[in-house]
């Protein structure tokens, strides 16, 4: 845990510090989720219902349980990745598109445990590019959310999540690596895969 959370200084410093403003919201007026809703969508498996299909219309609202073991995902690079719908081989093309794209409903992204970044449905945020972004805790009984919205998450170590990702170069639909256009963080791959590995959903 010690680790997670040297991690989260160094990637709180590579970003701006988020200014407390109730101006900054998004076109569609769906900038943040109250705890209440996300409370409500805790059930998880893509859209709370327990059927594990989405809601049908190409959103996607994810519940606590389904962040999971990141190391269960797909590794892209130094990031892991799945799709809550199922469409992990549509989220994997655009991931591995040598000229980007938008990534499909669905797509969870996941560079350290305890942040994430989710593709909700076309229209949920198009000041985000419909991303929703998550500040997480983790332990070995799972995952807490802790806050989740667009524009105005900021995560356990001050660091406003939007102020990293809207750095991103326009094909890369706010994913950030190396050569994307985001600022660099100040930590090693090597650290990265650490933390990664030590993350304690994936049971030891």
């Amino acid at each position: 845990m010690l680790k997670i959370a040297l991690l989260g200084v160094g990637l709180a410093g590579a970003c701006e510090t988020a200014e407390e403003s109730s101006a900054e919201e998004s076109d569609s007026g769906l900038d943040t989720m109250t705890s209440e809703d996300a409370a409500s969508t805790s059930a998880g498996d893509g859209d709370g219902d327990g059927d594990g299909d989405g809601d049908g219309d190409g959103d996607v609202v994810p519940g606590e349980s389904d962040f999971t073991c990141l190391l269960e995902w797909t590794k892209v690079r130094n990031y892991y990745l799945t799709n809550l719908q199922g469409d992990l081989e549509g989220s994997l093309a655009v991931a591995n598109a040598p000229e980007g794209g938008l990534f499909p409903a669905g797509t969870l992204i996941q560079l350290i445990p305890t942040e994430a970044m989710v593709k909700r449905g076309a229209g949920f945020s198009p000041s985000t590019n419909d991303w929703e972004f998550f500040s997480l805790e983790v332990s070995a009984q799972g995952t807490t959310i802790l806050d989740r919205g667009t524009t105005d998450v900021i995560n356990q170590f001050g660091g406003n999540c939007l102020d990293c990702h809207e750095k991103a170069m326009p094909q890369w639909d706010f994913v950030c690596e190396k050569d994307h256009g985001c600022d660099p963080l100040p930590l090693t791959d090597e650290i990265i895969e650490s933390v990664q590995q030590s993350d304690p959903r994936c049971g030891g």
